[in-house]
């Protein structure tokens, strides 16, 4: 985690009214680009800075558009090998204020959230034979290839007005976001075929008959990714992220402005794994000759179970007198989410904020944009048993509505779409070298062909056989055992291996 902090000491031009009233301020970061050498990531920061104020009318919006750029560097604390890249970037908290008529004065921050992955290769035993080796394998699943693959998406629109929208004065506020998308591989290519939301609100008409009109529609792409070796054994996610949004106003021949263009970027990153089980051994040993076994901890990457689930938020937002008179837009923002899975290992707990905003005009006529934090939590049933897992929850709001109640009573809605990601454990015990005495035999502390031994219930016969020093196959043979453990206690003929 890395913290950017964000200033401006903004003095208005001069064809821009002086500030009667400030109105809200957004600052939106976004990560432009990346690159990783030896152990340091090195990335670029851009903040978006939209003010809203009112002039000395007190309804007309103004605005005011500034970027600021910052370059950051990351020390990894090590090189790291084909390295996948996961960074974020959200506003931690923005202060304004007018110190004057002409001049606004910024001071927030932003957080940025790394995560550096690399690839390790390790060499683990799948077999051996000889001096009597016994091999307790197991499967394992594994992430055998991993490709990444990054392409940025421009789009560029041209949106009439309709013929009972108002003209355009300005734009008041913008929102483009970009959810899951469609894949396709067609040719050892991908194809990604999807929708970036925009919702805006814009100033029309003049004067007294000035309105705040909503507005909202979908720019659609559809790109060829080149994916170096992705064939359909691979399990491939796409994640689409808005790097830009712009609105400007074209202006007709008749001096009417009812022609939006929009022009966006999104960045499409693409991942994909191809999974592989193979047989290691977790144990050793040889029923003859002394043997060391040298085992390691090996981590191996588990791909995630996604569980794809949704839930309703309910907010009371006003009451009486505090109702705005009217409300031209409404939106709401998740922050804060954590995940955890609960004891019964059958159910995840979700919960964080909300923050919900709103364009309206209050009773004195005066434009508002007021936000409102809410905190939620949901519990979320799933079918299997995760207990030994771990979990990231992705929420997204795919509405938000609101309603007021006969009471007077201003109640605000979210349905929310939660992307869950179980991570099975993803660390297992691994023989990666066997050392076998052939100079000396085991001692024995008998001439025996069998041994008697009390077992006791779910014992595991691979335990058995390497305390006397015998084969596993040997001791289920001659008890009639079917199952690696042992299903009741009782007594065993333990049979000796030469």
């Amino acid at each position: 985690m890395q913290e950017q902090p964000v200033e401006l000491d903004y003095i208005l031009p001069d064809y821009c009214p002086d500030i009667f009233r400030l109105v809200r301020c957004e600052a939106l970061p976004v990560i432009t680009e990346w690159a990783v050498s030896g152990d340091k990531l090195t990335y670029e920061l851009r903040c978006d800075i939209h003010i809203l104020y009112c002039g000395e009318d007190g309804s007309t919006v103004q605005s005011v558009d500034q970027q600021r750029s910052f370059t950051r560097t990351a020390e990894l604390g090590k090189s790291v090998e084909s390295p996948e890249v996961r960074i974020s970037a959200k506003t931690g908290h923005v202060n304004f204020r007018a110190v004057n008529k002409r001049r606004i004065d910024l001071r927030g921050a932003v957080s940025v959230k790394i995560s550096v992955a690399g690839q390790h290769q390790q060499e683990v035993i799948s077999d051996a034979e000889g001096l009597n080796i016994q091999l307790k394998k197991v499967p394992v699943k594994y992430a055998a290839q991993r490709l990444n693959a990054v392409k940025n998406v421009h789009i560029e629109e041209e949106i009439e007005l309709t013929a009972a929208q108002p003209d355009i004065s300005g734009i008041i506020s913008c929102r483009c976001s970009a959810s899951g998308c469609e894949t396709k591989l067609i040719s050892g290519k991908l194809l990604a075929k999807g929708e970036a939301e925009v919702e805006l609100l814009y100033a029309g008409g003049s004067g007294d008959t000035m309105t705040v009109e909503p507005m909202s529609f979908s720019l659609g792409y559809s790109q060829i990714i080149d994916v170096d070796g992705l064939d359909d054994s691979f399990d491939c996610t796409v994640a689409p992220e808005v790097v830009s949004c712009d609105i400007s106003v074209i202006g007709g021949r008749d001096g009417d402005n009812r022609v939006l263009r929009c022009e966006a970027e999104l960045r499409i990153s693409c991942r994909a794994v191809r999974t592989a089980t193979v047989l290691i051994a977790e144990d050793a040993f040889s029923t003859v000759y002394p043997c060391n076994a040298e085992i390691s901890e090996i981590k191996a990457e588990q791909i995630p179970v996604i569980y794809d689930e949704s839930f309703r938020n309910s907010a009371r937002l006003a009451g009486g007198e505090d109702v705005p008179q009217n409300i031209y837009a409404m939106w709401s923002e998740p922050k804060n989410i954590n995940a955890h899975i609960v004891d019964n290992g059958h159910s995840i707990d979700i919960s964080g904020m909300l923050l919900y905003s709103m364009a309206a005009k209050d009773r004195t006529v005066s434009m508002i944009m007021p936000d409102r934090e809410e905190a939620f939590e949901e519990t979320i049933v799933i079918p299997d048993n995760i207990g030994s897992s771990e979990v990231t929850a992705e929420v997204r709001v795919r509405e938000t509505s609101y309603d007021i109640s006969a009471e007077g009573v201003l109640t605000a809605k979210a349905d929310l779409a939660v992307k869950l990601s179980v991570y099975s454990s993803d660390s297992i015990k691994a023989v990666t070298d066997i050392s076998v005495d052939d100079s000396s035999r085991k001692e024995r502390d008998g001439d025996y062909a069998i041994k008697l031994y009390f077992g006791t219930e779910n014992e595991s016969v691979w335990d058995i056989a390497k305390r006397y020093s015998t084969s596993v196959s040997a001791v289920m043979e001659e008890n009639e055992l079917t199952g690696e453990r042992l299903e009741s206690g009782g007594m065993l003929l333990i049979p000796i291996v030469s």
